[in-house]
């Protein structure tokens, strides 16, 4: 049975969440997981598909994980077959922090070849952070179906999850070196630069397999 404090104290926070002051919304989300309360779990996943600072949908992710996995890890999968991109994308970075690995089903090759680059990039992180060892290779083989996609920052976040991805990813790279499209080859040779030398920087890592792929050279470099 809750008390009338505990009530108030909820209306606060659901008040508080919409608040048209973003400041507001951070400090009251940053209430809400630090005193964690289950009736409160469906407002937090709900303001994460709608929320526009990034920095209170960090806080609304870290409340998020301040409650239990039971309660929040069911609700934030059903956002993944969600329409709206935001509610996507929160969700997968959401699931990401929580390390449930039981997630893993969830994490569909549609989500991975998700239109929208921010929802297929949340994919990508949160995949090769749950996926079983024994599914890493048919992984790889969906992330290499993605390379050449987009612009530097999405480019760049698939090179890093097939890098973590690690040797599972080896030999899609390898094989997507010698695909017959340019862009393609150039990014699966940027991305094995980038895991040999992970100092090497990754635009720099592109200028040289464009280099290479100009020269017909898809081996090791020289």
């Amino acid at each position: 049975m809750t008390t009338a404090n505990e009530d108030t104290a909820v209306a606060r926070a659901l008040r508080g969440l919409e608040h048209g002051d973003a400041s507001v919304r951070l400090r009251t989300a940053l209430a809400v997981g630090s005193a964690p309360d289950a009736r409160l779990v469906d407002r937090l996943v709900e303001r994460c598909a709608a929320e526009p600072d990034f920095s209170v949908r960090e806080m609304l992710t870290w409340a998020l994980t301040r409650h239990p996995r039971d309660l929040t890890v069911p609700r934030l999968v059903g956002e993944l077959r969600s329409e709206r991109p935001q509610a996507r994308s929160q969700a997968l970075h959401t699931l990401s922090k929580t390390g449930d690995r039981r997630v893993w089903p969830a994490i569909t090759p549609a989500l991975l070849t998700d239109p929208d680059d921010e929802v297929a990039r949340a994919a990508w992180r949160t995949a090769v952070l749950l996926v079983p060892e024994d599914e890493a290779p048919a992984l790889a083989a969906v992330l290499t179906g993605q390379l050449g996609r987009g612009g530097r920052e999405t480019r760049l976040s698939l090179s890093r999850a097939l890098i973590a991805l690690g040797a599972p990813a080896a030999p899609a790279l390898d094989a997507a070196a010698a695909h017959p499209e340019p862009r393609v080859r150039e990014h699966a040779l940027a991305t094995e630069e980038l895991r040999r030398d992970p100092d090497a920087g990754f635009d720099l890592a592109i200028e040289e397999a464009k280099r290479r792929v100009a020269l017909g050279a898809y081996g090791d470099p020289a």
